[in-house]
């Protein structure tokens, strides 16, 4: 049944395209005979043998083949033929180019061609191939090469798919009916070209009412008016997408449409009560929140923005609203200070306001509310109050102690009106130069005061309840100084004034001022005048400039540095306030030898000396630092005479041969002169108490005061080899003795010694002379020298 079809196929295909003149497949019988018009001389081949152009025995143009075959033989597709194949095998088709060998299949002595595999247009949509017949003995070509075409015939085996699954989309609420939301998109891919199979249409499968959808474009618009976010915000749209422009059929694909409707402003604010109640102490700060109103908004986003504000008030002033932009609440704050004596009960109305408003929606509006507010205020005990926030007094510096410069005030504002105490803080006044009335608040001084040493004094009062003293407040006191004319002027600065043995009468040599700590209203008017005293025999005068600065004149010619190096002139200053104070400034004024010009050529040595000399209190700071070092020395030195000598011996541990070498040698026995020898003869002259110097002095174990061995029978010459004897066996049994060798020279050598002589340098030269024996006899310390060189040598 397949075959026929397919062959009824095939007939209609060959039918339709051989009876088009671009695609009919012409067989052109190739000739070579002498017929006039069959063949063209197009030239002349090396040997000048003409040469002839044959037209082909056979040309393919192109094939058709369907996609998705779906037999069990292979498809065929077209077959090759050529003019000079007589039927007797000796013409070989081939086929070259794309599939060739893999997808399409020749027929080497038939020349049909079959497609091997099920092909899909949409993967590839045609195929290039070439054919050509060659003689199967000699492999040369009978005919030249042809290419031809096998197009893929399509069929409707792609359903359309959606570019996206699913699509998100936003409209604004209350939006019109045909507002535009989204618009979707599927493509098919089969042919376009050719039939239904790649037209498609839109349909709505889930959505309505509520949506629309255009089914040719796919644009996704609203059907229904007024859709309320606050009712329902998100929808589900399912659109479907079918081919064969929608007929029976057709394949269809579907995709998801979130639409989601975004906010307008289309809800007022409004105030969740028409009332609201607030208590707050008296003692709130200035700022402080005294309560929060809230008004709800069926938006969101800015769309919910409110401003608070109050729009009445029976206290102006007192309270404002401020708008948290977070939690769109108005916080009502206080902005003056609360008096429960003076009013207990404030009644505001408030108003709320959206901040963005769509005039599209002004018919649902008004987009405001109001609320009343009530606040109580609530009694706390307060501290006093003064009547003023700070205080200015004034006292003239010359005034007596207790005098009274003025007084404070403060009282109870609550209803008990407590009575109230008055103290200084001393933390103020450390000095306590001022003081205060406990009852009345005076304020009085208690030292005499000084304008040039402090022209402000600022204080602090503290004002406290007497029924409750932790309720205080404080209040600060300013007190100005007022200046009374106390101080004589003076020199303004120390002057360095000279005069040269050639000047001139009435020439100036000096430029003089004053200065007073006193500050006079009007300023300061100085008055210069020479000493009485020093009228009739001055050498210089003194004119006064009137404007606070004198001239200091000479009034002789010449003047003689060997006669006289220095002048004293007494300059008088006087004020011109009340009372009137002056004083007497000596100006000194040294004779200097000058040039013509004026210039200082020399000063006596006496002004030199005075000039470059050091004063009287920088000798005496110089003299007593010399004195404070030469004491320091002094007690240096007697420190460390009086330092004891370090021990060899720093520490038990440190175990080597220590050897005391006092460099000392006399003359033996007879050489009474270098050294006295005394001390051996008689140990009992030895110091108990002196400590060694070869081992550490802090002792370990007490004293033991040994028994001393009577002295020798013979006279004045005590047995030395005994005391040595004696001490060794001391330091034998001593336990605070060094744990190591020690050579102790005792420093009694000599010709003549009934003791013989203890010196190495007598001893024998050959160790095996000596015989060491009696080391082993010395005790545990001299064991290791015992074992070294008291055992007998070998040669084993």
């Amino acid at each position: 049944m397949d075959r026929r079809r397919l062959c009824a196929l095939m007939m209609l295909w060959a039918v339709v395209h051989l009876s088009s003149p671009g695609y009919s497949l012409r067989a052109l019988r190739r000739t070579t005979g002498g017929r006039r018009g069959s063949t063209g001389l197009t030239g002349q081949d090396a040997n000048g043998v003409p040469l002839r152009r044959s037209k082909r025995g056979w040309m393919w143009n192109q094939f058709f083949l369907l996609e998705e075959y779906t037999g069990t033989d292979m498809q065929y597709v077209g077959k090759l033929h050529s003019d000079g194949d007589k039927g007797d095998g000796s013409v070989r088709y081939v086929l070259t180019g794309e599939g060739a060998g893999t997808l399409f299949k020749i027929d080497e002595k038939s020349g049909d061609i079959h497609a091997t595999k099920r092909l899909d247009r949409e993967e590839k949509a045609y195929y290039i191939l070439h054919a050509k017949a060659v003689n199967r003995l000699t492999n040369e070509a009978l005919e030249g090469e042809s290419e031809f075409i096998i197009k893929i015939h399509d069929i409707n085996d792609n359903e359309p798919r959606f570019t996206k699954d699913p699509y998100m989309a936003r409209v604004p609420e209350m939006s019109d009916v045909g507002t535009s939301v989204i618009q979707v998109t599927a493509t098919d891919a089969d042919d376009a070209t050719y039939g239904n199979s790649a037209k498609v249409v839109y349909s709505i499968l889930e959505g309505q009412p509520y949506f629309s959808v255009d089914p040719e474009t796919g644009l996704i618009k609203t059907a229904l008016p007024d859709m309320d976010r606050e009712v329902k915000e998100h929808y589900q749209v399912v659109i479907q997408a079918k081919d064969m422009a929608g007929q029976m059929g057709g394949l269809s694909g579907t995709t998801t449409v979130s639409i989601t409707l975004s906010d307008v402003n289309d809800n007022p604010p409004r105030f969740t009560k028409t009332l609201y109640e607030f208590r707050v102490p008296e003692s709130n700060e200035l700022g402080s929140a005294v309560g929060v109103v809230h008004a709800k908004d069926a938006d969101i986003g800015q769309n919910a923005e409110m401003d608070y504000r109050i729009i009445g008030s029976d206290g102006p002033g007192m309270f404002d609203v401020i708008t948290n932009r977070s939690t769109q609440e108005g916080v009502i704050v206080l902005r003056k200070p609360l008096d429960y004596e003076k009013k207990r009960q404030y009644s505001l109305r408030v108003q709320v306001e959206n901040v963005h408003i769509n005039p599209r929606f002004y018919s649902m509006g008004p987009f405001r509310d109001e609320a009343s507010v009530k606040i109580v205020v609530e009694d706390v005990d307060e501290p006093p109050v003064f009547e003023r926030p700070s205080y200015i007094m004034e006292v003239r510096e010359d005034a007596a102690r207790n005098t009274v410069i003025g007084s404070v005030s403060a009282s109870d504002p609550d209803d008990k009106h407590s009575l109230v105490r008055y103290t200084i803080d001393r933390r103020t006044d450390m000095d306590r130069v001022f003081n205060i009335h406990a009852g009345n608040g005076s304020v009085f001084i208690l030292q005499e005061l000084d304008r040039e040493e402090n022209a402000w004094h600022n204080i602090s009062v503290i004002a406290t309840e007497f029924n409750n003293p932790r309720q205080i407040s404080r209040v600060p006191v300013y007190i100005r100084v007022l200046d009374v004319n106390d101080n004589a002027p003076t020199f303004a600065t120390n002057y360095e004034t000279f005069v040269c043995e050639n000047a001139r009468a009435n020439q100036k040599i000096q430029t003089v001022s004053a200065t007073d700590p006193d500050e006079p209203l009007g300023g300061h008017h100085f008055i210069f005048s020479l000493a009485p005293e020093a009228v009739g025999k001055a050498n210089f005068s003194v004119r006064d400039n009137k404007d606070n600065t004198a001239w200091i004149l000479t009034r002789r010619n010449s003047y003689n540095s060997l006669q006289k190096s220095v002048y004293h002139v007494p300059v008088v200053i006087t004020d011109g306030e009340f009372p009137v104070q002056s004083s007497t400034n000596t100006l000194t004024v040294r004779v200097c030898t000058c040039d013509r010009e004026g210039n200082v050529k020399l000063c006596n040595p006496e002004a030199l000396t005075a000039r470059a000399g050091l004063s009287t209190g920088a000798l005496v700071a110089i003299l007593l630092c010399v004195v404070i070092l030469l004491m320091i020395v002094v007690l240096f030195a007697a420190l460390r005479r009086q330092r004891k000598k370090e021990p060899l011996i720093i520490s038990k541990e440190d175990v080597r041969d220590n050897v005391v070498s006092y460099n000392d040698e006399g003359g033996g026995e007879e050489d009474t002169q270098a050294f006295d020898i005394g001390t051996l003869r008689n140990p009992e002259a030895i110091e108990e108490s002196k400590q060694r110097r070869d081992i550490i002095p802090e002792t370990f174990y007490p004293p033991v005061r040994r028994p001393v061995p009577p002295p020798p029978s013979r006279d004045n010459n005590g047995d030395v080899r005994d005391f040595i004897n004696q001490r060794l066996q001391d330091n034998d049994s001593d336990p605070t003795a060094p744990p190591y060798d020690s050579l102790a020279t005792y420093a009694y050598e000599g010709n003549g010694s009934v003791a013989e002589s203890l010196s190495s340098l007598e001893s024998v030269t050959t160790e095996g002379d000596q015989d060491y024996n009696y080391l082993s006899e010395w005790g545990p310390r001299f064991k290791k020298l015992a074992d070294m060189y008291g055992g007998d040598d070998s040669d084993s």
